[in-house]
């Protein structure tokens, strides 16, 4: 799983549901898979806006592959795809590769 950051909180179908509804503030979940190239040169920057955003914004991972009923029912056509959820509420959504930089933008004007 591409090394990730200890600050990354690992969903599957069963904790997504429970994960966003009960998360009070902003949460980044990033829907990937291990084949997928684009996921894998995400994930360093994943990493880096985790550990940057620490105590700020939760970041999660869920493996499209292993997880079919989440990825079906947001629609996830595309990975990677990252969803921002605010209070339990998709706020933003973007695909594919994006910079650190980027991704700190769109958070931060949900923040």
């Amino acid at each position: 799983m591409f090394g990730m950051a200890k600050n990354i909180l690992i969903l599957n179908d069963e904790s997504f549901k429970e994960t966003i509804l009960n998360q009070k503030g902003p949460l980044l979940v990033d829907f990937w898979a291990d084949w997928c190239g684009p996921c894998q040169m995400l994930a360093p920057e994943v990493d880096r806006l985790a550990t940057e955003l620490k105590g700020q914004v939760q970041v999660c991972k869920i493996n499209v592959d292993d997880n079919r009923d989440t990825t079906d029912r947001l629609g996830i056509m595309s990975i990677p795809t990252l969803i921002f959820f605010k209070d339990g509420k998709e706020v933003e959504r973007t695909t594919g590769f994006r910079k650190k930089e980027e991704l700190l933008g769109m958070i931060q004007k949900h923040l």
